[in-house]
This record gives structure tokens, C-alpha cells and sequence, in this order.
């Protein structure tokens, strides 16, 4: 395991460094993520966190190794491995094999093995199953990450019986009242606070949730769009298929779109528009409201597509050099906000709109308050309403 010393300095050091927590540190604005505390630490649980690159979940696995060593774990008992500096399954089958035998030569009770990016590497669950199977991790407990939820969660299906007490964990860009709780402020006290909910609101919707963007980081968006190239690689699709089809959806968003709608102006099939819209849905990167009426929900009818963060939008939206609409940017917060509570989103359309259904909520979204007669039981928001909603739904 000599290669991977400097992915795990806390084995030779009490005063180890890491590059991630050391980031982690220096950034004016910095919270200790709460999924952290989902992770099962109890032998055996095989593990899955995943979500958008440039989220915090290494950062956030780095300091759950820092956390676990400071309230007395045996360093060495902790393996860490980056998938992404891996060149192939051979190559990670005598990783794993040699990390087999070093645990026995440690002679540690329990051992904790952090698998990052798993999706680097095709067929990875094979070797990891195969050692379950053998039992070699009937004491230990494992962690694998990954950027993409096919990619990770697809992984959970072939470990049938075989995940002990482990969770999945979905690490998502932070939300509005998650932006406001970073900054220091309490939901309580801004509900009480239009003008500082607003306030907020107008940065969230520059900056989005993700770590770099909050912090102002010059690379931020470079990096958001690095990682979405790199997984698009290793999902063998086209780049310039993604630019285009991103360009189309944004010509027509917040409008409701077909699939044939796209494929026309690209002149491609309507198939390998549905497949490259479900690809990115897969990165975290869109969503999809589904027509609704009464229980009935139409999946071949058109629908709504979100971007799932302000800052997903913006740079995405210069990516294909398009611009950001703010009525759009509006609807797919509040739909993106609905969609966590809930886990789903719809949309009602005849001779007015509805933008959001779900449960017993009928929202419509404005730009500027509306004059517009809608059915009693309909919210609407205009920008002003929005921030104060979505901090009341957090609280409630």
C-alpha cells in the first residue's frame, strides 16, 4: 500500500495535512456537512454517497476521517482510495487484494474503507462483492462515492442482502434556507426580516449552493463544467450533443417542452434526446415536472424542465453561451425546493398555469406580483414572496 501513503498521510503522522480539509479551513464561509452524520459506522455497512461533482463529498469524507481520529480511531484502521487514479479494474482488483492483506497484518478489529469516484472505474462492485462474498468485510465498514446516481445507484441493485447496516446518502448543492443557515443566520429571525430574506435570496440566486460558488472561487464555474465534461466521457456520450441539447432547453425554458421539440432543432432523434435528458438528469443536473391532472399524471406529454441550482444554471447557461432568464431561475427553485420535500413535481396547464404540483400544493410563479384571477386554492409567488415561502416550507 506504499503507493497510497500520500492519500493517507494519518497513517505516518499525528500532525497530518490534507489538501481538502486545509481548503476546507481557509474558506470565509464554512459549515461541517450534516450528511456526514448519515454515513453507518457500524460493522458491517457498505455505504453510498453520492450526488454532483463539486458538492463537498470528499471534503466532506475527509473530515469524517478527521473527526474519527481525533475521538480516538486507529489511524490505521482508516484506508482511503481515489478511483479517479485508477487506470482499470485490473488494477483496482490488486488494490483491494493488497489492501486484503494489510488489514490482516495490521491486525486491526474493524477497518473503514473509503472508495472515492467509484465511478471511475467500470465494473468496480465486482471485486468489491466478491471479497463480501469471501466475507473478508464482515467487520469492517465501506464507503463508496460517486458523481453520478446511475453510476452509484444502479451499484446498490448487485448488493442484494449484502449492504449490512450501510445507508445511501444523496449529497445535493445547499438550499435557500441552507444558504441562509451558513451565512450565520437563523430562519427564525430572517422570516422576521423581509428585507434581509431578500437580500439573501439575491445571492443565492448568483451564487447557488455549492461550496466554491459561495466562496467566490475565481474556478468555480470552470470546475462545475471540468466535472460535467469528465463524466460525460466516462458515460461515452458527445460533448457537443450536451452543449446543444442544453442550448435548446434553455431557448424554450420556463415553458413547458417536448422531446420532438428539441430533436428538431437539433435534427436528431427524439430517443437520443430523451436519452441525453435522462443523462443529465443522472448528473444532477436537470430535473423534470411531468403534466399533471387530478391523479393522472402524462409522461408523454410535454414537461417542464428545472436545472437543479442557480449556479448549475448560470454556468451551464454560459457554457453555450445562452442567457439566464430570471423568470426561469425563479420556477426552478421553488421546483427544485418542492422536489427534496417531496420527491417529486408536477405541472397543470389549460387556460392558466400552474408551475408547481405536488401533495396538496398548487403553485404559480411570477416575476412581479399578479393580477391575474387564479383558482383560491393556488399560491402565487412573485420574487418578493419567494424567499420568505421557501423558509417557512424549510421550518415546517
Amino acid at each position: 500500500m506504499e503507493e497510497f501513503s500520500d492519500l493517507n498521510p494519518w497513517w505516518y503522522s499525528d500532525n497530518w495535512k490534507d489538501k481538502h480539509i486545509e481548503d476546507w479551513e481557509s474558506q470565509k464561509i464554512k459549515w461541517r456537512p450534516n450528511w456526514i452524520d448519515e454515513i453507518s459506522l457500524t460493522p458491517f455497512s457498505l455505504n453510498f454517497i453520492y450526488g454532483p461533482r463539486q458538492t463537498g463529498k470528499t471534503t466532506g469524507l475527509k473530515i469524517m476521517i478527521k473527526e474519527l481520529i481525533d475521538k480516538g480511531r486507529d489511524p490505521k484502521s482508516i484506508f482511503y482510495l481515489d478511483l479517479d487514479y485508477i487506470a482499470s479494474f485490473q488494477e483496482l482488483r490488486e488494490i483491494i487484494s493488497e489492501f486484503v492483506k494489510e488489514k490482516r497484518k495490521r491486525k486491526v478489529e474493524s477497518t473503514i474503507l473509503i472508495l472515492d469516484e467509484v465511478t471511475s472505474v467500470e465494473d468496480w462492485w465486482k471485486i468489491v462483492k466478491y471479497y463480501i462474498d469471501k466475507g473478508e468485510f464482515s467487520k469492517d465498514v465501506i464507503i463508496v462515492s460517486g458523481s453520478s446516481s446511475l453510476g452509484v445507484t444502479k451499484s446498490v441493485e448487485r448488493f442484494p442482502g449484502r449492504r449490512g447496516y450501510g445507508k445511501e446518502v444523496l449529497v445535493l448543492p445547499l438550499s435557500f434556507p441552507q444558504f441562509v443557515e451558513v451565512h450565520g443566520y437563523k430562519i427564525d429571525k430572517v422570516l422576521t426580516d423581509s428585507a434581509l430574506a431578500l437580500s439573501l435570496f439575491d445571492e443565492y440566486k448568483k451564487k447557488g449552493g455549492f461550496p466554491k460558488s459561495i466562496n467566490e472561487h475565481k474556478d468555480a464555474g470552470e470546475a462545475l463544467i471540468y466535472g460535467v465534461i469528465s463524466e460525460i466521457f466516462k458515460a461515452k456520450r458527445e460533448v457537443g450533443k450536451v452543449q446543444d441539447i442544453l442550448r435548446s432547453i434553455m431557448t424554450k425554458i420556463p415553458s413547458a417542452m417536448s422531446f420532438n421539440s428539441i430533436a428538431n432543432d437539433l435534427g436528431i432523434s427524439h430517443l437520443t434526446v430523451e436519452d441525453y435528458v435522462e443523462f443529465l438528469k443522472d448528473l444532477f443536473l436537470v430535473d423534470i415536472a411531468y403534466y399533471k391532472v387530478g391523479n393522472e399524471v402524462n409522461r408523454k406529454k410535454e414537461k417542464k424542465i428545472f436545472f437543479r441550482d442557480p449556479f448549475i444554471y448560470t454556468t451551464m447557461a454560459k457554457w453555450v453561451h445562452r442567457e439566464v432568464r430570471e423568470e426561469a431561475l425563479l420556477e426552478h427553485i421553488v421546483q427544485e425546493h418542492m422536489l427534496r420535500k417531496f420527491g417529486e413535481v408536477f405541472y397543470f396547464k389549460n387556460n392558466y398555469e400552474i408551475d408547481v404540483i405536488v401533495n396538496d400544493y398548487k403553485i404559480e410563479i411570477k416575476k412581479e406580483r399578479s393580477h391575474k384571477g387564479y383558482p383560491k386554492e393556488v399560491i402565487v409567488l412573485s420574487e418578493d414572496d419567494i424567499p420568505l415561502f421557501l423558509l417557512k416550507e424549510a421550518r415546517g
